[in-house]
């Protein structure tokens, strides 16, 4: 019997090619498109969940009032992680993180390097394996290190790393101790090598300071606490060991490290990343379930041609139960298929999607349990698609069957009808939110960044860059290379350091806590950077030698200062002898030093007498930016030659803080316009069977006098007003979803009813020519042949 259905399914879907062809190039796309996403959401929820002590494993937070608002943040003191572990029965292992950049040389190879320091206990808490060495004893010594493979083959090709000197930073020589695999593309660790803390110490990178929060801390808990046990344990670690009495620690679990940073004002998780997981897994759902409404109506649309064989089947004894089972049959077989397309589909299209959505994503062929899913997605949707076309094609009577009258086309409402309108309300939805998802990063992009960003250029301070600056600076601006340059304690895209603790005239004793960004330059800083001067004037080191000790406020500053001439004021940093004051010199406009959705921050930019890590300068605009560059190299390498040369446009940084915005509005554009595709290949199939059904009418309709426009027009308009419902049921669905969306930017535009009507606009035009095609064919159609059966 399986032999028969099969050879029936066969010559069924050879017999009619361009349904056939319709049907499965519907649900491949469907299945590839869901594929994907599925893909992509199988990476997210899957970081850092590889780790075999996962469930034990915490990051430490921090919990404060500022400026009126419950705040949470994951850096920490560095005295943290050993305090816990000494103090605190609890916790069993504790490892502390910080990032750094130096230079690896090895003979003629000289690279720069993204690591981590970090203590012993890291490779022990964390599952990441080592290829070569002990994870016990490998950052045990103060000159150890930890490679990747993938470094190891960059600095010693194919030779065994273990053993071997690596030079670092000009003058630290460093034994490899451990050579390990390199990282999964889902973990939040990025890095190439680990360095001992005890280095970190012996450079005098280390410190003991509790109000400096400026690495992570991650603590294993020892077997059976529980993490409200650990929470009530540690709240005060920072109340009880230093003067600060109002900040409180608490864990935040591997399992929400990657979907949870959100946190309400009562400092409980209450989102992140897993809201656009939630949306895109509907995505998925919706995608695919209208790839199988599309093969629904695309079945049914040829029930009279199945009609005939249904009711000779019952005659001769066929039970409604095995008819079932032959068209659930035919539509898992069609689904295979489809399956097979859409896995070739998702092969040559992953490398493009891993580009899109910055991943590194693939198609795990070796795992069995890989197959197992691929066989069950295909059979759900072959289930799925082929549910109601078997449920309706078994239903026929054999006796209205084989008189020719077993339906009536013209109903107000079908389940075909319904299915449509159900296809077009998710498409319209997508339209919509693609719409504002763009006009909200343009929105952004297009805001006024307080500074001038173009050929303006960054460098890290590395090597003898710090020692040499004057020189340097003398020598951009006399060769022509810059007009104007500055250093600071971090790129003017990104903000490094915040800071709470100041005081001015004014102040109210005991406030509330209020935080500024900090950012520290030694002069010509608004020259380079093209910010405008409100009041006052920039540091200016040279005419004024007391500017060492000079800052600058921004609006925000000044507006919660409450400083009606802030030019002159004292700002102190700061109580007792360790105090230090800074004098107001000026005034400038708002810049936005971190994300272009929130509002700027209160911002105090101070002078010399502070740290200093990157370089700004300004490109002459008298010579083209690859001569400026190449001068730019040439002097560098003059005063720091072991360092290559290398340097960051603004522009481009500023760029980036747009990325996820892009890929978002990108992936619903894509999925969009495939959910219009395959809700039109539905159309199509419903717009056929409609015009199979009323093929007499349109004869007699024709003989009686009507024109082609006036049956085309006939047919089209019952596809328009399904086309409306679904505009009017996505309307309202459309306009919660983004307003829910666009609550989590301070920054963000208002909802347009011009957004709808675009919408509206293009699914009825896409519809209207989707649906004319088949109208235009039936009513082009001889109604001789139509008639001659009667």
């Amino acid at each position: 019997m399986l032999k028969n259905y099969f050879k029936i399914t066969w010559r069924n879907l050879l017999r009619h090619k361009a349904f056939s062809s319709i049907n499965i190039l519907g649900l491949a796309i469907g299945m590839a498109s869901s594929a994907l996403i599925l893909l992509w959401i199988q990476n997210e929820v899957s970081y850092d969940q590889f780790h075999e002590k996962k469930d034990r494993l915490y990051e430490v937070y921090n919990r404060s009032v500022f400026d009126g608002k419950l705040w949470c943040w994951g850096t920490t003191p560095k005295v943290m992680a050993k305090t816990l572990k000494q103090n605190y029965p609890q916790i069993e292992e504790t490892a502390r993180t910080t990032d750094n950049t130096f230079l690896f040389i090895i003979g003629d190879k000289h690279l720069n390097v993204q690591g981590n320091f970090t203590d012993p206990g890291f490779l022990t808490m964390f599952s990441f394996p080592l290829l070569k060495g002990d994870p016990k004893t490998a950052l045990n010594n103060i000159h150890s290190i930890v490679i990747t493979e993938k470094l190891s083959k960059k600095l010693f090709g194919d030779d065994n790393a273990m053993g071997k000197t690596i030079k670092i930073d000009s003058n630290a020589y460093f034994n490899v101790t451990g050579v390990m695999k390199d990282l999964p593309n889902n973990t939040r660790f990025q890095f190439e090598y680990l360095l001992p803390w005890s280095y970190m110490k012996k450079i005098g990178w280390d410190d003991e300071y509790w109000g400096n929060n400026s690495i992570q801390t991650w603590v294993l808990l020892k077997p059976g606490v529980t993490e409200a046990q650990a929470d009530a344990a540690i709240v005060n670690v920072t109340k009880s060991h230093s003067d600060t009495k109002d900040i409180y620690q608490f864990l935040h679990p591997a399992s929400k490290w990657r979907l949870y940073s959100k946190f309400d004002d009562k400092g409980k998780v209450s989102g992140g990343r897993i809201e656009t997981i939630r949306i895109f897994s509907i995505i998925a759902a919706f995608i695919l379930l209208i790839a199988c409404i599309n093969f629904m109506n695309l079945s049914t649309a040829r029930s009279e041609k199945r009609a005939r064989e249904v009711g000779i089947r019952k005659v001769v004894g066929a039970l409604r139960n095995s008819l079932i089972f032959q068209f659930l049959g035919e539509s898992v077989l069609i689904a295979f298929i489809a399956g097979i397309i859409a896995l070739a589909a998702v092969q040559i299209s992953i490398s493009g999607f891993n580009t899109l959505t910055d991943k590194q994503l693939f198609v795990p062929y070796g795992n069995p349990y890989f197959w197992l899913v691929f066989l069950g997605f295909v059979l759900f949707t072959g289930v799925i698609s082929g549910s109601y076309p078997a449920l309706y094609l078994s239903s026929f009577k054999p006796v209205s069957v084989l008189k020719g009258t077993f339906k009536a086309a013209n109903a107000l409402i079908t389940p075909r009808k319904l299915l449509v309108v159900i296809q077009f309300t998710f498409a319209v939805v997508l339209i919509v939110c693609t719409i504002i998802i763009r006009q909200q990063l343009k929105y952004a992009q297009d805001r006024d960044s307080g500074y001038k960003k173009d050929n303006l250029v960054y460098v890290m301070m590395k090597g003898t860059i710090q020692k040499n600056y004057a020189a340097i600076k003398n020598e951009l601006i006399s060769s022509g290379v810059a007009s104007a340059v500055t250093k600071t304690s971090s790129p003017i895209t990104q903000g490094w350091s915040d800071s709470w603790g100041y005081n001015w005239n004014g102040r109210v004793a005991g406030g509330e806590k209020i935080d500024f960004n900090i950012f520290n330059t030694d002069g010509d800083f608004v020259k380079t950077m093209g910010l405008k001067v409100i009041a006052g004037r920039d540091i200016d080191i040279v005419n004024y030698p007391s500017d060492s000790s000079a800052m600058l406020l921004n609006e925000a500053s000044v507006k919660i200062m409450g400083f009606k001439n802030p030019v002159g004021q004292i700002v102190r940093n700061g109580d007792g002898k360790d105090s230090q004051q800074w004098h107001v010199v000026g005034v400038v406009k708002d810049f936005i030093l971190q994300s272009p959705y929130e509002p700027v921050k209160h911002m105090l930019i101070q002078g010399p007498k502070a740290w200093f890590n990157v370089i700004h300068f300004k490109l002459n605009n008298a010579h083209t930016t690859t001569e400026n560059l190449k001068r730019a190299e040439q002097v560098f390498k003059k005063y720091n030659p072991e360092y290559p040369f290398e340097y960051n446009f603004v522009d481009q940084e500023y760029a980036r803080k747009f990325g996820d915005e892009q890929r978002i509005g990108t992936l619903a554009s894509l999925f969009a316009g495939l959910t219009i595709i395959i809700s039109c290949l539905g159309l199509f199939g419903l717009a056929a069977y409609m015009a199979q059904n009323r093929i007499k009418e349109i004869g007699i309709r024709k003989v009686l006098g009507a024109s082609v426009a006036g049956v085309t027009t006939m047919l089209s308009k019952d596809f328009l007003k399904l086309v409306m419902i679904s505009f009017t049921i996505a309307t309202p669905i459309a306009w919660w979803a983004m307003y829910e969306w666009l609550k989590g930017y301070s920054y963000r535009i208002t909802i347009s009813i011009w957004v709808f009507v675009v919408a509206a606009l293009i699914t009825v035009i896409i519809s209207l020519i989707t649906v004319s095609f088949q109208a235009v064919k039936a009513a082009l159609t001889n109604p001789v042949k139509s008639l001659k059966g009667e």
